[in-house]
């Protein structure tokens, strides 16, 4: 068994030198959202097993907590967007796996330069300082804001969430790792679009193709996978196995609907968030993609409530910097998918709940009505 080390580091090389520590001692860690209020840090810290903490002032070890097995490398909260987080446990030999796998993909002539940007508690911002760790990525070190700049100052890869995307000009990049929320319609050819969880420990999926080693498969419309970067359970609970279309019963069950044909990857969303109107069914995701189509819509979350006739009634949370564009909204739902897809409600909101890595935090909406 060993101890479970929570670094308590801002994003740079601070950090980067602890975990390479971590890696060369192998000692398992976990990874502190910086933002957090000291009860909700107490609160990760219970949810992870942490048995000590490492931050500016040193390492500090806490009596409570729970050590891991020696395999185990990560542990890791869910991002707790289709509900409460819970931790992953993932061993060394994935996280090498996810790094190689990762880097032989993108690999030019020479390994990719990374700016890290995205916060290393989640999994996607992580995965870049481990490529670097378990691999042979370099780092370039810099601010989380300054990527515009960073291709001159010799970065070549980044991996960002939509909102960066649409905030900061990084067509200086050769390559760009695309995940979180669904992404807008139209991409730069340097975007590369990813899927993954951290399950699945980072991206597995690359412009709808799995990566090399990968599969992917959908069962009664749910994405199974089976990977090297997969984790090995839940701190309180087995890891989740299904049959595949091999016969197989080690596949992983996602909870994302989805569909894969001819080696294409089709994500439709969280399976939980369909929502069923008048004996139609509507992926959240899809209407949302739609209505930020609008010039005045700045963000926009959907769901449903309870209805007694409808079964569900969709309802639109949106955020514009105009009065009243529900007009504009039920016309688009009605032209682009039909008059289902309405809205029958509309609410006007100050912001979006969203993770870091900007998933909607979909539990938490009914909560701003």
């Amino acid at each position: 068994m060993n101890a479970l080390l929570a670094l308590d580091l801002p994003l740079g090389p601070e950090l980067g030198a602890a975990l390479q520590k971590c890696v060369d001692d192998q000692v398992a860690f976990c990874v502190l959202d910086q933002r957090l209020s000291t009860y909700r840090r107490e609160q990760e810290l219970e949810l992870l097993g942490a048995t000590a903490v490492l931050d500016a002032s040193g390492r500090n070890e806490r009596r409570a907590g729970r050590q891991v097995d020696d395999e185990i490398g990560l542990v890791m909260l869910t991002s707790g967007s289709s509900g409460p987080a819970k931790a992953a446990e993932l061993t060394w030999k994935a996280l090498r796996a996810s790094a190689v796998l990762t880097q032989a993909t993108l690999r030019g002539d020479s390994p990719p330069v990374w700016y890290p940007c995205l916060p290393a508690n989640h999994i996607g911002g992580l995965a870049v300082i481990l490529r670097s760790i378990l691999d042979d990525a370099k780092l370039l070190w810099g601010a989380p804001d300054n990527l515009a700049s960073a291709p001159a100052r010799g970065a070549t890869h980044v991996s960002v969430v939509r909102t960066q995307l649409a905030r900061h000009d990084l067509s200086g990049f050769e390559k760009i790792l695309l995940g979180g929320a669904r992404p807008p319609t139209a991409l730069a050819e340097n975007v590369i679009t990813t899927w993954g969880m951290t399950e699945t420990g980072s991206g597995v999926v690359y412009n709808r193709v799995a990566l090399p080693g990968v599969e992917v498969a959908s069962v009664n419309g749910e994405i199974i996978v089976r990977s090297p970067t997969l984790f090995r359970s839940y701190r309180t609970l087995a890891r989740p196995s299904i049959g595949g279309p091999d016969g197989r019963d080690d596949w992983f069950p996602t909870g994302d609907a989805g569909d894969v044909l001819d080696g294409r990857v089709s994500v439709r969303g969280r399976l939980g968030f369909v929502i069923s109107t008048g004996g139609e069914k509507l992926w959240p995701e899809d209407l949302e993609a739609i209505l930020m189509s609008l010039d005045e819509v700045r963000d926009v979350a959907i769901f449903g409530e309870p209805d007694p006739e409808w079964g569900e009634r969709i309802v639109a949370l949106v955020v514009s910097d105009q009065r009243d564009v529900s007009e504009a909204i039920l016309s688009l739902a009605n032209d682009r998918i039909g008059p289902w897809a309405k809205p029958k409600t509309i609410h006007y909101v100050e912001a979006i709940p969203r993770t870091s890595n900007g998933k909607i935090r979909r539990g938490e909406l009914p909560k701003l009505l």
